[in-house]
Formats: C-alpha cells, sequence, structure tokens
C-alpha cells in the first residue's frame, strides 16, 4: 500500500493537532468514573437533599461491581457511540469538503491506504478511550463496591471492542461514501437506533452484530448462548472487512467531488 506509514503519520498528526487524543478519552474515563462513584453515594444524596420526614428509611438497592460495569456500557452505548459519530463523521467527508484531500489526491496514494490510516488511528483512539474509561471504573468498582474477577471484565471488554470497531468502520464507510451530515444521520440510525429495534424485537434471533453489547453485558452473568455469541462476532467481523472495501471503493469513487 503506497505511503500507508506517511499516511498513518499524518492521519495520527491531525487527531493530535485537533485534541481528539485529548479529550475522547477524557469524556470515556469521567463516565468510568462517574459511574460507580454515582451509584455508590447517590443514596447519601438522596437522604441529605430528599426532604423526606424524619425518622423515615430511603432504600436503595445494593448493586454490584458486575451491575455498576453493565450499567456504565449503557452510558457508552448512548453517549459514547454518540461521541464517536459527531468526532468523526467529517473523518473523511469533511477532508473532501474542504479541499484539504487535493493536496492528498494529487500524489501516488492508495485509497486503500488513504482510508486504513484513518481506521487505525481511529480505532486506536476510540479503543484505548473505551479501555480507559472501563478500567478507571473497574478501579472505583473495586474500592467501592466488590472485587470483579480479571478474566471476565477482559472478556467483557474483548467482546464490547469489537462492537465499538465495528461503530468506527460503520461511521467512516459512510463518511467515505455521503456528505458529512448524511454520513452522520445513517451512522446514527445504524448504531443507536438499530440498538433499540433490537432491543424491542431482537428476543426473536441471536445472530446479529447488534448484540455484541448485549453477549458482552453476559460474560457477567454467565448466560451467553455460545452459538450465538460466536455466530454474531463472524457475523461482525465480515460485516466490518465489507465496509472496509466499501469505505475504500468510495473514497476513490468519490475524490472527483473534492473542493478545489
Amino acid at each position: 500500500m503506497t505511503g500507508f506509514l506517511t499516511l498513518l503519520q499524518k492521519e495520527w498528526k491531525e487527531q493530535t493537532r485537533n485534541f481528539k487524543v485529548l479529550w475522547i478519552p477524557l469524556v470515556f474515563i469521567i463516565f468510568g468514573i462517574i459511574e460507580p462513584i454515582t451509584n455508590h453515594y447517590l443514596p447519601e444524596i438522596m437522604k441529605s437533599v430528599g426532604n423526606m420526614p424524619e425518622g423515615s428509611e430511603f432504600l436503595w438497592p445494593e448493586y454490584s461491581g458486575e451491575e455498576i460495569f453493565m450499567s456504565l456500557l449503557g452510558q457508552y452505548q448512548f453517549i459514547g457511540i454518540l461521541v464517536i459519530v459527531l468526532a468523526f463523521m467529517g473523518a473523511i467527508s469533511g477532508e473532501r469538503k474542504t479541499g484539504t484531500a487535493t493536496l492528498l489526491y494529487v500524489r501516488p496514494i492508495s485509497f486503500r491506504a488513504y482510508f486504513l490510516s484513518k481506521w487505525v488511528v481511529i480505532n486506536g483512539i476510540v479503543l484505548a478511550s473505551v479501555w480507559l474509561g472501563f478500567f478507571a471504573a473497574w478501579y472505583y468498582i473495586s474500592i467501592l463496591f466488590n472485587s470483579v474477577n480479571a478474566g471476565e471484565v477482559i472478556r467483557f471488554i474483548a467482546v464490547y471492542s469489537l462492537w465499538i470497531i465495528f461503530v468506527v468502520t460503520v461511521v467512516l464507510a459512510f463518511s467515505a461514501t455521503f456528505s458529512t451530515g448524511v454520513a452522520a444521520t445513517l451512522s446514527l440510525l445504524l448504531t443507536i437506533v438499530f440498538q433499540l429495534v433490537d432491543s424491542l424485537i431482537g428476543a426473536y434471533w441471536t445472530i446479529s452484530p447488534w448484540k455484541l453489547p448485549q453477549y458482552a453485558s453476559e460474560v457477567f452473568v454467565g448466560s451467553t448462548d455460545t452459538a450465538g455469541f460466536w455466530w454474531s462476532i463472524c457475523v461482525a467481523a465480515i460485516a466490518v472487512l465489507i465496509l472496509i472495501f466499501i469505505g475504500v471503493m468510495m473514497s476513490k469513487r468519490n475524490s472527483a467531488k473534492t473542493t478545489v
């Protein structure tokens, strides 16, 4: 792939220059810290500000560390994905619109290298952010709740990481295919809205990339449908490869639309 390492360095410098390597991890870390702390101290907060009659007791369910992890996953499923889509919806379409891609397209570069350089760097940033968020949560969970088995946490994060890679690939493929606004709309539709659909009627099937967050959560409860789990991983991996192929092809096809 012509110029892959050069494009990789260029993409890393660009993400560093716009501070995405800083603020995206901070968002995930902050939510990772807030979730266990809030759930631990919320009963005390409610007692102090709830204006409850004297002598009454405020009953609050006692959560386990595993349940806090699943609750945090729910936060990432909405806010985290929203951050990913908004941060990278213009990764390719934005360069076409502003004309900065012209400086690349006039050079003898491979569009496969161009797309994959973005895919590698962005996935690196997002995955590192998600991992840091979960590890920060794990630290506070072990202090405020109970110690969660390390093997379960690693499997939980590994399964969820494949879902994150799928989300990033969807965003980049749509960014290569459509304008920034359309890419953002379709990315949110395919990731967040389809998740809602799957949660409502997904009991009728067990194989889907949108099942990965559910299977990640089931690591803690030990009730995973093994066949559906592995087939969902295979389908998600194949979908990622297909989306990469589409992204490369559309990056090349739409290069003529670049603003000069």
